[in-house]
C-alpha cells in the first residue's frame, strides 16, 4: 500500500512557474511507475507526464513541464513553467507497480490533488 500527498499548487499569473511534489510512504515507492495528471472543472482527467524507466509527456505539457524523482526522498516533482490560463486544474499524482503497460493509465494508488491556479 502506497500513500501519496501532493503539494506546491497554488495561484499563478500566466507564465510563471510552480513545482509540485508527490510525496509517497513506502520503501518500494522507488519502483513504481508515477503519473501526473490534472482534470479542470467540467472535463475528464487528462495525462500529463509519467516516469518509470523512461519518461511521457502528454502534448500540452511537453517542452513546458518537466518530471523528475528523488528516490532517496520517496518523492517525484513536476516542475511547470510557462504557465498558461488552460493548465488551470486540480493536479493528482498516481502510482502504480506495472512499469510495462505505459504511463498513461492503470494506476493504482491516487494523491488528493493539489489547485493550480492560472491566471491572464
Amino acid at each position: 500500500q502506497v500513500q501519496l500527498v501532493e503539494s506546491g499548487g497554488g495561484l499563478v499569473q500566466a507564465g510563471g512557474s510552480l513545482r509540485l511534489s508527490c510525496a509517497a510512504s513506502g520503501r518500494t515507492f522507488s519502483s513504481y511507475a508515477v503519473g501526473w495528471f490534472r482534470q479542470a472543472p467540467g472535463k475528464e482527467r487528462e495525462f500529463v507526464a509519467g516516469i518509470s524507466w523512461y519518461i511521457d509527456y502528454s502534448d500540452s505539457s511537453e517542452g513546458r513541464f518537466t518530471i523528475s524523482r528523488d528516490n532517496a526522498k520517496n518523492t517525484v516533482y513536476l516542475q511547470m513553467n510557462n504557465l498558461k490560463p488552460e493548465d488551470t486544474a486540480v493536479y493528482y499524482c498516481a502510482g502504480k507497480t506495472d512499469t510495462k503497460s505505459g504511463l498513461r493509465r492503470g494506476y493504482e494508488y491516487w494523491g488528493q490533488g493539489t489547485q493550480v491556479t492560472v491566471s491572464s
